[in-house]
């Protein structure tokens, strides 16, 4: 009887902990939670970056997006961003917004309640003092959700968005078309995309694959009459503006 109350507690803490994750599971939780998903105003794309900023690549991709004129939401980590402090006020500078990506690269499932939140605060504030202004948004490591991922973030003022469209931009084995077709192989108007301006979490060389996709997304874009911006512009329920620290 013992050993079966235990395992009670077990199962019912493992199913807090994880939870709040489920809504995160796709494709179910995009009409359930459509915000959390990214789904914002039509005829608008969201474009948003993940694992940065890396000295390596991130400044072309800031080239690339100043030559197409469009501005993006990049999720930073507070690890990398550490590295390159003058970085992350140069991606101000240049009009994109910030947001909180963790200070490290780990599964939120595998970190206790108050692990998670540290490790968000921490990151969220490495970023508002480099930037000097407050980010809004929260991306979890590997989009994956549990219980102090959500407390973290909302302790910490932030609104948590996952992405509707992923290129796989990951994997060496990619390129920029393919990229861009598996991009464009879900809705996409209203939608929010997900690429990374660093290869520190993926394969090396990898990011080659989102940056070649840009021009390509620009022509499919155009041809759907969508504009591209940040988060902040996207009408998603909920969020705020970004302010100054």
């Amino acid at each position: 009887m013992a050993s079966a109350s235990v395992a009670g507690l077990v199962g019912v803490g493992a199913l807090l902990h994880a939870g709040p994750g489920l809504p995160g599971v796709y494709p179910l939780g995009m009409y359930v939670v459509p915000a959390l998903h990214g789904r914002g105003r039509s005829g608008h794309v969201a474009l948003t970056f993940d694992d940065g900023p890396d000295p390596a690549s991130t400044p072309k991709f800031l080239a690339e997006l100043d030559r197409l004129d469009w501005r993006a939401t990049f999720f930073m980590l507070g690890t990398m961003a550490r590295k390159a402090p003058g970085l992350v006020a140069e991606v101000v500078a240049a009009g994109h917004e910030i947001a909180v990506h963790g200070d490290e690269h780990r599964n939120m499932l595998r970190r206790s309640p108050w692990s998670a939140r540290a490790d968000i605060q921490r990151c969220r504030d490495t970023l508002a003092e480099l930037a000097g202004r407050e980010p809004v948004f929260f991306r979890p490591p590997f989009g994956t959700l549990a219980f102090g991922a959500f407390w973290g973030a909302r302790r910490a003022g932030l609104t948590t968005v996952l992405w509707t469209n992923w290129g796989r931009d990951w994997r060496d084995e990619s390129s920029p078309e393919i990229v861009t077709e598996e991009l464009l192989a879900r809705d996409i108007d209203g939608g929010t995309l997900l690429l990374h301006d660093s290869d520190c979490q993926s394969d090396p060389g990898s990011w080659r694959n989102a940056l070649g996709s840009l021009p390509l997304l620009a022509e499919a874009f155009a041809a759907r009459d969508l504009t591209v911006g940040p988060l902040r512009d996207h009408g998603l329920r909920g969020s705020r503006i970004t302010s100054d620290v």
